[in-house]
């Protein structure tokens, strides 16, 4: 039997990427979508066409309004602007305290249950908006967490976080989904989460720079994109 992984599944390019690492990889894929009171569900939806494209043996989606209750970031709190001047060197108003932290946490105990050995998750310390739950700092600690906190890593058996894209630009990461056949045309990047992506935002930004540099149409729809006339 394919060994089985857990895919933290948002509906973006990333995990998009991330997903058909994990497909080409050979695994049994068990996608991980997390509904945490973001300003749409637009990224919920694309997440639910992804699944289906790659045929995920199940698909979660876990509700956690309590970062939404909280709040603390533009993704949460529409009291807040989205920046859209571009990623500067402060971390910006869009990092959500505590995501992936608390994604890698409950995508840990799914994979306890069902038996998986990785967790695949699309951060990037590269092309990214600065948030430090992107780092591989981090990631490597909570590794470390996984293997003495958990019966898996008890039995000598740990799971591993897997970020195939962590070293990546995103011009790298849109040529290794595009020759892995990923569906970007099923994603969403944009922070606003429109019929049709802002092109202004700081993920915008990023991804339609990656697609520019790598080469490759961006295949959504765009209200704006950066360069085009007024």
């Amino acid at each position: 039997m394919p060994d089985k992984a857990v895919v933290i599944l948002s509906g973006g390019l990333d995990s998009t990427t991330c997903m058909a690492v994990a497909a080409d990889e050979g695994f049994d894929i068990y996608a991980l979508t997390f509904d945490y009171g973001q300003r749409h569900r637009r990224e919920v939806d694309c997440a639910r066409r992804v699944a289906a494209h790659f045929g995920a043996r199940e698909h979660r989606i876990v509700n956690l309004d309590f970062l939404k209750q909280i709040g603390g970031s533009s993704l949460t709190d529409s009291r807040m602007d989205i920046p859209s001047g571009g990623a500067g060197d402060d971390i910006p108003n869009t990092y959500v305290p505590g995501r992936n932290l608390i994604f890698l946490s409950l995508a840990a105990s799914f994979a306890e249950v069902i038996g998986a050995r990785a967790i695949f998750i699309g951060v990037s310390a590269v092309d990214y908006s600065g948030y430090p739950d992107c780092r591989p700092q981090f990631i490597e600690a909570v590794n470390r967490v996984l293997r003495v906190g958990t019966r898996a890593g008890d039995r000598s058996e740990p799971i591993e976080i897997r970020t195939p894209l962590i070293h990546l630009s995103k011009a790298e990461t849109i040529k290794l989904g595009h020759r892995l056949g990923a569906p970007y045309h099923l994603t969403t990047s944009c922070y606003r989460g429109g019929e049709r992506a802002c092109g202004e935002c700081d993920s915008c930004r990023l991804r339609l720079k990656g697609f520019r540099e790598a080469g490759i149409i961006d295949p959504i729809p765009y209200e704006k994109r950066p360069g085009d006339p007024s």
